[in-house]
């Protein structure tokens, strides 16, 4: 991780810890770099939280005065900018948002022009002029940009998903949660053309709702609806919509480790599973592993993070990966997160299989485990601490190959996460709270 750029872009309390000069310089050091050799196209998608379209601007304004022209997209997802960069040959793409994260925070994503998050090196560039942005001069008369707005990506998006996932749902019966956020704009047109009898939740944003007890973080309300409405399943997006988890029809969650089982089982099975390799990252459960095994799938883990994922599956030629929360890639037809196309091939897997979504997991067997963030003043001070160190070795050695323990730092929050993995919960609780206490005992903690 950077001095700003997390493992998802720049994110940050709006006009607190991410403010309007911060973004600003974002934008002009972007305009200028991708217009070095020619004039910038850019183009510039957005959530629907309360200050996206102050950050916009900004922006907006910024490229332009580096030179770059400017395409807004207004609200999307997060998978529609990627795509829109990606195939309609923008120099690079960016979107606000900060995905699953309260109202008030809100973040950048800049993609290249292959659709993908930018390289670190090029992080780098931009750590380095917002530091010190005293170095690009303004463009003046003919050589300002324009800023256009672009409205028909959307609309571009939607048919290509509809191209590429042509079925036939008219028996199956769902409940779909919006997390008031930017698939209120991108999904609805899509799964209207699968036929199924859709119910929407949390579909009306307002600024400040989105990820407010909903979405894929905050499944309570998409769990009773299913539960009440006899639905066959439901999924709930993520703010920006890159993510998204199931509940089944007993109103089980059904997160991305299994998702990503089911998926991985349906391409073996097609004979489309590259490499027969599943793509995890370190968050993954033990039991998935098992569950692999037990079906003859082989897996490669990664650290945290799609672009961990991303790496695995282009150096490796693998075709599907993702992460427990949902956050799902299918290279097949992009190389980016989708949570709308993650839902539609879990739904052309189930047709396939032809069984409901708790039949087409059963043989997983998730392990308890148990994930505390304990915010803290430094995460590095944390990280290498001697004695925190040693207990977490221990702790590790005594769980074996019936469990393990992960403590990483957040890559967007300061935050320490402490997840364990055991035979029961009574053993994920008590050595989760051993290095809670810890860092506690020694001060670490943010009081």
């Amino acid at each position: 991780m950077g001095r700003y750029f997390g493992t998802d872009g720049v994110r940050g309390r709006a006009n607190k810890t991410l403010n309007i000069e911060t973004v600003y310089n974002i934008g002009r050091f972007v305009g200028y770099y991708y217009g070095q050799n020619k004039k910038a196209k850019i183009v510039i998608g957005m959530d629907t939280r309360l200050s996206s379209s102050m950050f916009e601007y900004a922006l907006a304004s910024a490229m332009s005065s580096s030179g770059a022209d400017v395409y807004l997209v207004g609200y999307c997802s997060t998978p529609c900018l990627a795509y829109t960069t990606m195939h309609e040959k923008f120099s690079c793409g960016v979107m606000i948002s900060a995905s699953h994260n309260p109202y008030y925070d809100n973040g950048v994503k800049i993609f290249g022009p292959d659709g993908l998050k930018i390289k670190d090196d090029i992080e780098g560039l931009i750590e380095d002029y917002i530091d010190n942005p005293t170095t690009i001069k303004y463009k003046e008369d003919d050589q300002i940009g324009k800023i256009i707005e672009y409205k028909q990506a959307v609309v571009s998006y939607q048919n290509w998903l509809n191209e590429l996932y042509q079925l036939d749902l008219s028996e199956m019966k769902l409940v779909v949660d919006l997390c008031n956020g930017s698939n209120c704009y991108t999904a609805k047109d899509v799964l209207a053309n699968t036929h199924a009898q859709i119910t929407y939740i949390n579909d009306n944003p307002n600024g400040t709702n989105i990820n407010n007890g909903c979405g894929s973080t905050h499944l309570e309300s998409l769990i009773a609806a299913v539960k009440e409405g006899q639905y066959d399943l439901g999924f709930a997006f993520d703010g920006d919509a890159d993510r998204v988890l199931f509940v089944n029809q007993d109103g089980d969650v059904v997160d991305g480790d299994n998702v990503m089982y089911l998926l991985a089982k349906y391409l073996k099975d097609i004979g489309k599973l590259k490499g027969n390799t599943l793509v995890t990252t370190v968050m993954s459960n033990i039991g998935l592993y098992k569950a692999l095994t037990k079906v003859g799938i082989d897996y490669d883990i990664t650290p945290v993070g799609d672009k961990s994922v991303i790496d695995s599956i282009i150096k490796n030629k693998f075709v599907i990966g993702g992460e427990q929360s949902g956050h799902i890639i299918y290279s097949e037809d992009s190389c980016f997160g989708d949570g709308l196309k993650t839902a539609l091939l879990l739904l052309k897997a189930l047709k396939h299989f032809d069984c409901s979504l708790k039949e087409a997991v059963k043989e997983l067997r998730i392990y308890p485990q148990l994930l505390v963030n304990e915010k803290v003043k430094d995460k590095n001070v944390v990280l290498n601490d001697e004695q925190i160190s040693k207990l977490i070795a221990n702790i590790a050695e005594e769980l074996g190959n019936n469990g393990r323990i992960l403590v990483r730092p957040s890559g967007t929050e300061p935050l320490i996460r402490v997840m364990v993995e055991a035979e029961n919960d009574e053993l994920c609780n008590k050595y989760v709270y051993q290095v809670i206490d810890m860092i506690k005992e020694k001060g670490y903690a943010e009081s």
